[in-house]
């Protein structure tokens, strides 16, 4: 007998596609396993049978499902989960074959995302993508209401329950939204409050690849704290996270961690996080993070896509091909990303690097400027102190004074650029 307690034990129905390489199927297996374990269940069987197409009654052959269904009841199964999205009509077949629960990919990582939301934000786009999920399959639901009787007169209060249902649903999915909007519209108020010159870095990538490890070892060595902590699990980190760390000499960058990305995110998730992911959007940078010790170059493709259908392509990407202390052989350079580095944000190899390419990419690497102007500007010359480490200062009998200081290059472009700067520096020379 179950108790509440216990976790749910799990049998999983997964499809072979034509010519599908084992590997590949071997990959998406563990990956629906993990997302189980994720979710709290226990798998304690895997069914595997190759189609060309799902059945369109059962999603898997009729004889599949009969041994699925008798390993139900010896293996006391509480719940059947299937790696593809099942139609209405499929998931009532199935459940009365099987005897208990059945779900599908999609409504398995529904359930993770409930779990692990924190934030108001995060609440209500699961929400969101939860009532969007559960709307067109209310079908099934409705036939039952419709059998209230046997007779004439019997239909109508079960198709008008059915409406009442989906107008309920209709209203409250845009009552979310409405809300979502606000939100958006606050962050968006929030970002332009961040000072001009503090640029943006969004750590992106498949779930469990290490983001918000790297994001913690960034704070350690460039903020003095380790906030941040990753668990090895898929979908660890669902709502934003924003600090800010050093950069550059004197500057400073605020690091976002987000959402990971899975094979077929389903759409209506990309819709329901568009509130999250639009950082992204927003961001100056973005950090691509893969785990080297698997498959990266299939879950290169999936960050990607989720990229550009947010429109965040564009952005100049860094690759960090994380967890290389796991693998005898690094992946050859990422040809979608500006500068491809490697390493591992558990031991901490590679992270200068990492560092170093981003504060090089957003401007913030060393350079020489030597400015030349009137010596009695003391404002223009304090601000030049504060942006850098002045190497040398003279000045000559006409007044005017030349000054070599090492700073940020994004600091050095800016002198000269305003009407008050043109007017002070009467010539400007920078080197690397």
């Amino acid at each position: 007998m179950k108790r509440p307690t216990d976790p749910d034990r799990v049998i999983l129905g997964v499809r072979k596609r034509p010519s599908e390489h084992p590997e590949v199927l071997q990959e998406r297996t563990d990956e629906l396993q993990g997302l189980t374990d994720a979710a709290g269940g226990e798998v304690v069987r895997v069914f595997v049978q190759e189609r060309p197409e799902p059945d369109g009654a059962l999603y898997l052959g009729s004889g599949k499902i009969l041994e699925m269904a008798e390993a139900v009841e010896v293996d006391e199964v509480s719940l059947v989960i299937f790696d593809g999205e099942l139609s209405p009509a499929q998931i009532r077949n199935l459940s009365d074959r099987m005897g208990c629960r059945v779900i599908d990919r999609t409504q398995l990582i529904l359930d993770i995302f409930a779990q692990r939301a924190q934030s108001k934000v995060g609440r209500l786009q699961v929400e969101v993508a939860q009532l969007q999920y559960l709307l067109p399959r209310l079908t099934g639901r409705g036939v039952q209401m419709s059998r209230l009787g046997g007779g004439i007169g019997t239909r109508g209060p079960g198709e008008t329950r059915l409406e009442v249902d989906r107008r309920r649903i209709r209203d409250r999915i845009s009552h979310l939204k409405s809300q979502l909007r606000e939100a958006k519209s606050k962050r968006a108020e929030q970002r332009k409050r961040r000072a001009s010159n503090v640029p943006t870095v969004a750590l992106v990538g498949y779930t469990n690849a290490g983001k918000t490890t790297v994001l913690g070892r960034w704070l350690s060595d460039r903020a003095g704290s380790a906030s941040a902590r990753g668990d090895a699990r898929l979908f660890d980190t669902l709502d934003p996270l924003a600090r800010r760390v050093r950069a550059g000499r004197t500057g400073e960058l605020v690091l976002l961690d987000t959402v990971g990305f899975v094979q077929d995110l389903p759409h209506l998730l990309i819709d329901a996080f568009r509130a999250t992911l639009e950082e992204v959007v927003a961001a100056d940078v973005v950090v691509h993070v893969l785990d080297a010790s698997v498959d990266t170059a299939a879950r290169a493709d999936t960050t990607y896509h989720v990229l550009r259908e947010l429109g965040a392509d564009g952005k100049p990407i860094i690759t960090f091909y994380n967890k290389l202390d796991r693998v005898g052989q690094a992946p050859p350079p990422d040809r979608h990303a500006a500068v491809t580095v490697y390493g591992s944000a558990r031991t901490g190899d590679g992270m200068a690097e990492l560092y170093s390419a981003v504060d090089a990419v957003l401007g913030l690497d060393p350079v020489r400027v030597t400015l030349s102007g009137p010596q009695d500007s003391e404002v223009f010359w304090a601000d030049v102190a504060r942006q850098g480490r002045v190497i040398c200062a003279e000045a000559n009998e006409a007044g005017e004074m030349k000054v070599t200081v090492e700073m940020d290059r994004r600091q050095a472009t800016r002198f000269g650029q305003s009407d008050y700067d043109r007017a002070i520096a009467t010539s400007t020379e920078v080197q690397p």
